[in-house]
């Protein structure tokens, strides 16, 4: 015979110690998180030190200046519209589709600019696309 009753107590979780380490992790990472603006980020591109350039035959430099204007290997570009740019380097591109398109952009000039000698090179089917910069130690004598 059995006589004694069988007392299952069932199992229960304390949540309050994982609270606690929750709440611990979560101050930690407020205090050691920095948090910044990208708004407030201040910009002067382009900069970067690379080897110096090298005159070769399947090279076409589009150069944009900061008021928009374009010149294609030192050539001015009649007006400023696609077409225009495609016309130009499609006569600037001895090597037709090996050709690769360097583009020479003044750091103040609009990104649509450069987009726009971008669109020109794929409409092209110019796949070798590279830009021009310059060195840091020129950038801080100049001034930029």
């Amino acid at each position: 015979m059995n006589f004694r009753t069988l007392c299952r107590d069932e199992p229960e979780i304390n949540l309050i110690p994982f609270i606690d380490v929750l709440l611990v992790v979560l101050i930690f990472l407020m205090l050691t998180t920095t948090y910044s603006k990208f708004t407030q980020l201040q910009l002067t591109l382009p900069v970067a030190d690379a080897e110096q350039q090298r005159d070769r035959p399947r090279e076409v430099i589009v150069s944009v200046a900061a008021n928009g204007r374009y010149a294609v290997n030192q050539t001015g570009v009649d007006g400023r519209s696609l077409e225009a740019i495609v016309q130009a380097l499609r006569s600037a591109t001895p090597a037709g589709r090996d050709s690769v398109l360097i583009i020479s952009a003044d750091a103040m000039a609009s990104h649509q600019s450069v987009v726009t000698v971008m669109e020109a090179a794929r409409r092209l089917g110019l796949a070798q696309i590279t830009f021009a910069t310059q060195s840091s130690a020129s950038a801080r004598a100049s001034g930029r």
